[in-house]
């Protein structure tokens, strides 16, 4: 490939690309990759934990689809990312659908309403725009079951598939954890005498997998520093303090600073670690 490979994601709120993908988003664009952030709505839903900002939310004010796109462009600048968008153009916008069975999944405008390939019509438009070599979203249950997370999830598909007879994609990635990391996690957080959002094993988180589901890392605990200021940045969303940030013996900094895969199109390449994953994401493209 003559070109450096390039990268999109395709996420649901402001925050979820650097919760998910911090790190990897960090470490490809100082490698000099290019890389695309399609954010599908602006989070409008959200919990504002910022007391004085609590005239924001959607009860409220309803303008902190508003703020949040100021935090996302903020987070951008700390990782390094200058090509970040919202879904849509023109006019056309989606509002975040809230969780299932609420008032505002059931609006028109929201995220989770829309047609299917309306939706991924605008995604592949920017697909074909930047023709990018890789593509992360979320797994068909979003990770956690949020709707607009499914949303994502089945736009982003879609559109690679519209778009395959003139650009293909070749490596899908969806975002995964390991049950084994979720477990040291929980191990650690016991260590301090706090618990794991009160849970006592792996397999209740959704987004947990089998390991040997994982086929994919990406690790730079050199990049943490800068992951923890992005989500910072995401101030109305993320607290970021506590025994959970920190955890205890360092495992903190291990955590945070490995992203898992699981890859679903294209061809599982080398070099590969201990555990048979692949360590770069646009290994076997060259």
């Amino acid at each position: 490939m003559s070109r450096k490979a390039s990268l999109m994601l395709v996420h649901a709120h402001p925050d979820d690309e650097t919760i998910n993908n911090g790190v990897t988003m960090a470490h490809y664009a100082k490698l000099g990759h290019r890389i695309t952030l399609v954010t599908c709505t602006r989070g409008e839903e959200g919990e504002v934990l910022v007391p004085e900002l609590a005239h924001l939310a959607s009860s409220d004010q309803d303008k902190l689809g508003e703020h949040r796109e100021a935090e996302l462009a903020d987070a951008m600048g700390v990782l390094g990312i200058s090509d970040f968008r919202f879904l849509g153009s023109g006019k056309v916008r989606f509002r975040d659908s809230g969780m299932m069975g609420s008032e505002p999944n059931e609006r028109k405008d929201s995220f989770w309403q829309a047609d299917l390939d309306d939706a991924a019509s605008h995604l592949a438009d920017v697909m074909l725009e930047v023709k990018p070599d890789v593509l992360i979203t979320y797994d068909e249950f979003g990770g956690y079951g949020h709707p607009d997370h499914i949303k994502a999830h089945q736009i982003a598909m879609r559109a690679a598939e519209m778009i395959r007879d003139r650009w293909e994609i070749r490596k899908i990635y969806w975002n995964t954890i390991p049950i084994s990391v979720i477990e040291a996690g929980i191990s650690a957080m016991k260590e301090v005498g706090s618990d794991f959002w009160g849970v006592e094993k792996a397999e209740d988180f959704p987004f947990a997998k089998p390991d040997e589901a994982v086929t994919t890392v990406v690790s730079n605990e050199s990049l943490v520093e800068l992951k923890m200021a992005a989500m910072k940045a995401h101030a109305t969303q993320i607290t970021v303090d506590g025994p959970f940030f920190a955890l205890s013996n360092n495992l903190g900094v291990k955590v945070w600073g490995q992203e898992f895969y699981s890859l679903v199109y294209g061809k599982k390449s080398g070099p590969f670690d201990s555990e048979g994953r692949e360590t770069d994401i646009f290994a076997g493209l060259a």
